[in-house]
């Protein structure tokens, strides 16, 4: 069974949905049959490389919400984050920025079979720890911890490898209708969107087998 998961790094229901969905698949009888594959989601392609900005600031802007109003829906991910195991700390400090860099990091960590490692560690970086994940000595430093060798992270990073991979996530996800993440895509025939509960990918996986 293949599953490919399409996520952003930033995107604090993605952590989430991940998560959950790996809850559903411990209890899965079918589990070590299957493959999964994470793919590449930019929520906001157009922010430049390199630069950021307050996390809290764009939310405001993109949502139209109030300094008051984004403080309490922080609080409220992190509280629903910790009821799934996972600690999130979504202060005024967290940043935002573009996340092409740290999605071409997964692909270059899946060729050594480190995909999902890496990818967890940028997670917990960038939620729990608030590193950032947007420079590339922040994104060498990650890719260390999670047993890339740093100086091919570096040249990997400071030339345009595994960009075209990334647009090609980003472009299957077009076609596919994909507008918001997580989206979970089951044997290419079940699409589930967002951090569903876990019961949801239970049953999602069993209906797999058995279609």
């Amino acid at each position: 069974m293949q599953i490919d998961i399409w996520s952003d790094i930033v995107c604090p229901w993605c952590y989430l949905g991940k998560r959950r969905f790996e809850k559903a698949l411990a209890e899965f009888d079918g589990r070590s049959e299957v493959q999964i594959s994470h793919r590449s989601f930019q929520l906001d392609p157009t922010r430049a490389r390199g630069q950021t900005s307050s996390r809290r600031t764009m939310l405001m802007s993109k949502y139209r919400l109030s300094e008051d109003q984004v403080r309490a829906m922080d609080q409220k991910m992190e509280q629903t984050a910790a009821a799934d195991g996972l600690e999130y700390h979504l202060t005024e400090t967290g940043q935002s920025g573009n996340t092409l860099d740290a999605h071409r990091l997964v692909h270059l960590a899946k060729d050594h079979g480190l995909e999902d490692t890496m990818l967890e560690r940028l997670y917990k970086a960038y939620f729990t720890e608030q590193r950032s994940v947007f420079d590339v000595e922040s994104l060498v430093g990650l890719a260390g911890e999670a047993g890339l060798d740093a100086t091919e992270v570096r040249e990997a990073l400071e030339s345009d490898r595994y960009v075209d991979a990334v647009k090609r996530d980003l472009e299957e996800a077009r076609v596919l209708g994909v507008s918001g993440v997580p989206f979970f895509v089951i044997d290419g025939r079940y699409g589930i969107s967002g951090a569903q509960a876990i019961d949801v990918f239970s049953r999602a996986l069993t209906m797999a087998v058995q279609s």
